[in-house]
């Protein structure tokens, strides 16, 4: 029970990484409010942990939009009292280099992968400062560090994330909030399965994916939950403006 008695907000709840969080945050006693832009798979998501004896509500929310996830943080508290910890998971990728990239895909992913982050922690701050502290968790990425080829939208984006944790980290230590951020290598999750589906070789792309990281094998969402409750628990104390990478070894390369 390592989050006993906090409340927690999870971005991008409805799949993945925010699937799995919601899920492990739930058997470690918090009461959650889980965000996701389908509003379907994330009441689905609050119904298994419900059903699994854990405390959840749902919320449809648009990360890129600041008024709903000022409302998601401000319902958290309306609802709860208070806001102990964020996690900042909504995102998404796409293919495509600089000059293969659309400016209208660019700002899109930008708008939920930084700007989504951003607003977050803008409106997540003065609700924990307010209240004494609060832990801020954002999903960053392992292209945070390592550059991959036909994915400069993704990459760019997640490098801003990275910097975005450190700046919260120092402006706001003497607020008693810490923020970190979380850097996956490549999982396993629905974002992967679309990717797979549509390559012409799901095999050989695979098998490259796979070789990245030293380990041989994806991520499983499960893994990346442990290193996010790590980071959100006391468990952390000493922590704050750093990316764990949880990578299978990608970045020791």
């Amino acid at each position: 029970m390592r989050l006993g008695g906090k409340i927690a907000v999870i971005t991008g709840a409805g799949s993945g990484i925010g699937r799995a969080t919601a899920a492990l945050f739930a058997r470690e006693g918090a009461t959650l409010l889980l965000a996701d832009k389908n509003a379907e798979a994330v009441e689905g998501v609050v119904a298994d942990v419900v059903a699994a004896g854990g405390k959840a509500s749902a919320r449809q929310v648009d990360v890129s939009r600041s008024a709903e996830v000022k409302a998601l943080l401000e319902a958290a508290v309306a609802a709860h009292g208070r806001l102990d910890i964020l996690v900042n998971n909504a995102g998404y990728g796409i293919v495509g280099t600089v000059e293969s990239t659309s400016e209208e895909d660019w700002n899109a992913l930008l708008s939920v992968n930084v700007n989504g982050v951003f607003f977050g922690c803008k409106y997540a701050v003065p609700i924990m400062r307010a209240q004494g502290g609060g832990v801020i968790v954002n999903t960053a990425s392992t292209t945070s560090r390592v550059g991959v080829t036909d994915r400069a939208a993704y990459v760019a984006s997640k490098g801003a994330v990275a910097g975005l944790t450190r700046a919260v980290a120092l402006d706001h230590v003497a607020d008693n909030i810490r923020c970190n951020a979380v850097g996956p290598g490549t999982i396993e999750s629905p974002y992967f399965d679309r990717m797979l589906a549509q390559s012409n070789d799901p095999a050989a792309f695979r098998h490259g994916l796979e070789s990245r990281q030293a380990m041989n094998r994806l991520g499983k969402p499960e893994e990346i939950a442990n290193a996010i409750l790590f980071l959100a628990s006391d468990e952390s104390s000493f922590c704050t403006g750093s990316t764990m990478f949880v990578d299978g070894g990608w970045t020791a390369r």
